[in-house]
């Protein structure tokens, strides 16, 4: 149990706060409390905003494309290991408005960046962003933020010159109308990049996104899944790593794991072992992956067995229209071609006719479609339930929603007591 000691501190500082937090061997050390930024797809606020409350952790903003969130050290590796729909998590180092290129500079420089970057941190502005503010050029936002940071780091340390030799500390700002962000990457690569997809097929799906999108319905591990457009098996495999309760990040490094200045090394050991103890090895799940294309079946295969879920998925070979399941209340989710080069849009109509011959034959099943084709819900020959715009990078798509009945309840059995 943490007791704060200080209120939050004010704007242009690290924003954290002091608590206590009991350790192993039952004593109380002085951790910091961070504001933490996890960015996602935009229209997927809700899912990663859900995900973060189911880990404990404390919302404080959500706008768009981004969730910002209170945590400690341990909340660091915590949701690097444990968020599916995140692309990244961040640590915050200041928040403030700024119009001109000298209130940047000032207000950057008046961050206590040496409460985490060591003297020896190798730092750069990885990436500068900027919405409907008054500052627009990219690069020299980049160039005068590392000039800011060097200049009040030359003062608390004393020196001229830094070697930056040491651990990486990447940094992002993100301007939105003034207001400026800058925080530092503890992520690394993309939390996408989960580890287990080394072949993928020609339009994949991110793993976040995908994800995301399963979380939208009501599937659990008990429930039928099916893509009959699986291509390189992301859905199927994010669902079934879901069923077994396997930890996206659980299997991989990231760019913090050596920060031992801003988190504890036994903090990374506790959030994985307790990703290891959540683990579930005796799930069944009947989760079902197709494509027409062969060689991307052995891929998603391969790609299945990186992950860990190869028994818990079964791909097979076989065009849409050939697809059955005799069971009820199913899932289709899936991601078809989206038709973006004029030869292959010519074929849309009839994959996605074929599409909606499926859905219509399955009893009682219920159908989840991403795509960019506006014309999905009428060569379907069904109208969605509804339909939620998502933006699968740059591209505006739309998530059809056909939703069919639910399973009756099942009736608790009555114990023998004879």
């Amino acid at each position: 149990m943490c007791r704060n000691l200080e209120n939050r501190l004010t704007e242009n500082t690290v924003k954290y706060n002091i608590v206590l937090v009991t350790n192993y061997s039952g004593m109380e050390t002085i951790m910091d409390r961070y504001e933490l930024v996890a960015p996602c797809h935009f229209g997927l606020e809700a899912v990663l905003k859900r995900e973060i409350t189911d880990l404990g952790y404390d919302i404080l903003r959500v706008e768009d494309g981004r969730i910002t969130f209170a945590g400690d050290a341990l909340a660091i590796c915590r949701a690097n290991i444990f968020l599916r729909t995140a692309e990244r998590v961040m640590l915050q180092v200041g928040r403030f408005k700024a119009y001109t290129f000298d209130e940047l500079f000032e207000k950057t420089k008046a961050l206590e960046w040496k409460r985490i970057l060591p003297k020896e941190a190798k730092f750069w502005v990885t990436k500068a962003s900027s919405v409907k503010s008054k500052l627009f050029s990219t690069t020299d936002i980049q160039r005068i933020v590392k000039k800011a940071i060097v200049d009040r780091l030359k003062a608390d340390y004393g020196v001229e010159w830094f070697e930056e030799n040491g651990e990486e500390y990447p940094i992002r700002v993100f301007l939105n109308k003034d207001e400026v962000t800058i925080a530092i990457d503890t992520s690394g690569e993309s939390l996408h990049k989960r580890g287990y997809r080394k072949l993928t097929s020609k339009a994949p799906i991110t793993e976040t996104l995908a994800a995301a999108l399963i979380m939208l319905t009501p599937w659990h591990a008990d429930r039928i899944l099916l893509d009959p457009f699986c291509g390189s098996g992301t859905f199927a495999i994010e669902a079934a790593m879901m069923a077994a309760g396997m930890a996206p990040g659980m299997n991989r490094d990231f760019t913090a794991q050596n920060w031992y200045n801003v988190i504890p090394k036994r903090s990374w050991y506790e959030g994985y072992d307790e990703a290891r103890s959540l683990v579930k090895s005796d799930v069944r799940t009947d989760i079902q992956g197709s494509d027409i294309d062969g060689q991307i079946i052995k891929a998603a295969r391969e790609n299945a067995a990186n992950a860990g879920v190869e028994k818990l998925i079964h791909f097979q070979q076989k065009s849409v229209d050939m697809v059955s399941h005799a069971k009820k209340y199913g899932f289709i989710i899936t991601n078809p071609p989206y038709g973006e080069r004029l030869e292959e849009r010519e074929n849309l109509p009839q994959i996605y006719g074929a599409l909606g011959n499926l859905y219509q034959k399955l009893d009682s099943w219920s159908a989840y479609v991403i795509t960019s084709y506006d014309k999905a819900q009428e060569s379907m020959g069904v109208t969605a339930t509804k339909n939620r715009k998502i933006y699968n990078g740059m591209l505006k798509t739309y998530f059809y929603q056909f939703i069919g009945p639910k399973p009756p309840k099942r009736k608790n059995k009555v114990p023998d007591t004879k």
